[in-house]
């Protein structure tokens, strides 16, 4: 991947690049997580949007995210696991 990077920098000024480049990324991975949660919770949860949530709409809300939360993060330690074992194979 580095070859991808602009000529003419230094290690250091290419390490700061990449590690700009992988702050952007987890920020849109937040961005997507809030944004996909939003709209399946909002689905499933509210029938009949109004000023206010009753406290079904809220248990329900709160549950959602939460279920949501931990299917993207076991999703997330297999994806990162799986990369860490392809790495060591090489």
């Amino acid at each position: 991947m580095e070859d991808a990077l602009p000529t003419g920098l230094s290690g250091a000024q290419k390490d700061e690049l990449m590690d700009q480049v992988k702050q952007q990324i987890a920020v849109a991975n937040v961005q997507e997580l809030l944004t996909k949660m939003t709209e399946k919770c909002f689905k499933k949860c509210i029938n009949k949007p109004g000023t206010s949530l009753d406290s079904s709409e809220q248990k329900c809300i709160a549950m959602c995210m939460d279920r949501y939360m931990d299917s993207w993060n076991l999703v997330s330690e297999t994806y990162r696991l799986r990369i860490q074992k392809e790495r060591n194979k090489m």
